[in-house]
């Protein structure tokens, strides 16, 4: 047997599979000679070409599609743990991170030990990894899982981005419990509309290469949460929402800054959820985690006693702290729903005070958005400064123009400054005791992309820097 399986020639050691796939941008057949100078065992190929090449000289294997071959095969390497794990998958445009991390949280609460897998780290236990990306390659998923296993794991929770979900990233993975959270456009780039956008979401509730899942759970506030939950199969359905949605249901919402409450009905019983988090859109999170809890076993004296201890996500509305009576909110929204959740959050916690908000779109990404994001800032903010996000290799002036023809089509006082930090410094200088500002799209991020690279940049930094300076 092989001592790893890899799609990347530069991480193979000696002993590896080597797993040659035709991807999005780039050809690993282009890159067997490099894997096998590095020590490949055997070559796994999807390219008729390339096993003929090699054929005889070398062990290869044919294989008819290499993200599939890539999945099994590491099961395999890495002794199946996935059968050792009970997994729990988040999907959805916004909220996905949130939920996890709720949910994982909740786990650990009743002392289950948890490998968590998404957009800001990765967890193998008490381990805390780096996350290149929110759904790794299946070779890295399998690997975590067998780390996990090796560490006591029983748990898994993950997000399920739609690329992974298209590109059949997450292979053979038997999810127990699966979770909607919510559908807005965003990743048109790849996915071409949004009714492709949504077909990639659903498939996690069909099962992808294994047996669909065990539990679904629903957001049927949400238009396409509801259409998947009538027209799917669905083995066994939770659905939530506010007031009267959903089976199970958050009734007597009371919000405040660092306080959310709500009843959470269920057919079984009620019981009364408070936390520390902040904001309507954390009721769906919570929402949707309590739900899955209860899914994996949990009471609800558990969950309400897990609720009482949540730590929030970083970089999702996470406040700088500072003397001054501002308040100044760091958030990841980057997409037009995100936005209109996060002022319409900032309104309900500041009412008769300013709302100053920045953002910036990102570059490589869905152009058609850029201008629905302007005008979501608009509307809801009293003064917006446009400034960059990641503009990639794009010109950064180009998007600027594109997301500031939304907000032009508002009354909204806008200021246009493309230097991140000096744009970050204009929206606190410009708030007055009683405002907020929030400084939007990036979060968690410790980088911004550029057409010539990438720089370290941290808005929490940035901003820490400025109230520093200004008290």
């Amino acid at each position: 047997m092989f001592t790893g399986v890899q799609y990347d020639s530069r991480r193979v050691r000696p002993g590896d599979a080597f797993v040659a796939m035709r991807g999005e941008t780039t050809d690993g057949n282009a890159y067997v000679a490099q894997a096998l100078e590095r020590g490949a065992a055997a070559i796994y190929t999807d390219s008729q070409e390339t096993f003929t090449e090699l054929n005889g000289r070398v062990e290869v294997k044919l294989v008819e599609n290499g993200r599939r071959a890539l999945a099994e095969l590491a099961a395999e390497v890495y002794g199946h743990p996935e059968r050792a794990l009970k997994v729990s998958a988040v999907t959805g445009t916004n909220g996905k991170t949130t939920t996890a991390w709720l949910l994982e949280q909740m786990l650990r609460s009743v002392g289950r030990k948890c490998v968590l897998i998404g957009t800001i780290e990765t967890h193998v236990g008490d381990e805390i990894r780096a996350s290149a990306h929110t759904t790794p390659e299946a070779s890295d998923l399998y690997k975590l899982f067998a780390d996990g296993v090796a560490a006591g794991c029983t748990e898994v929770v993950m997000e399920m981005s739609s690329h992974a979900l298209a590109q059949e990233r997450v292979w053979g993975i038997p999810v127990d419990v699966a979770i909607f959270t919510n559908l807005t456009q965003d990743h048109l780039d790849y996915h071409g509309s949004m009714e492709a956008y949504a077909e990639a979401k659903a498939r996690l509730f069909e099962g992808v290469g294994a047996e669909s899942p065990r539990v679904s759970v629903m957001n049927v506030d949400d238009f396409f949460g509801t259409i998947v939950a009538r027209d799917r199969p669905h083995r066994q359905l939770m659905t939530y929402g506010t007031e009267w949605a959903g089976t199970h249901r958050a009734k007597n919402a009371r919000l405040a800054a660092g306080k959310t409450h709500f009843d959470f009905v269920t057919p079984e019983a009620t019981v009364a959820i408070d936390s520390p988090l902040t904001g309507r859109v954390n009721i769906y999170n919570l929402l949707a985690a309590s739900c899955a809890a209860l899914a994996r076993g949990l009471s609800l004296e558990q969950i309400a006693a897990a609720a009482k201890n949540l730590r929030q996500v970083p970089g999702r509305f996470q406040t700088v702290p500072n003397d001054l009576g501002i308040t100044v909110v760091v958030d990841y929204a980057h997409t037009e729903d995100a936005l209109k959740n996060l002022i319409t959050l900032a309104r309900e916690l500041v009412r008769d005070r300013r709302v100053i908000t920045l953002f910036g779109c990102g570059g490589d990404r869905d152009r058609s958005k850029r201008p629905k994001m302007g005008r979501a800032a608009g509307e809801g903010s009293d003064l917006v400064v446009l400034t960059s996000d990641n503009p990639r290799s794009e010109d950064p002036a180009v998007i600027l123009d594109e997301a500031l023809a939304g907000v032009r089509q508002t009354d909204a006082e806008c200021i246009v400054e493309m230097d991140r930090a000096t744009a970050i410094g204009i929206a606190i200088r410009a708030a007055r005791k009683g405002d907020i500002v929030l400084l939007a799209g990036k979060g968690h991020e410790k980088v911004q992309i550029l057409r010539d690279g990438t720089i370290p940049f941290d808005d929490v930094e940035v901003a820490a820097q400025i109230l520093k300076e200004m008290q």
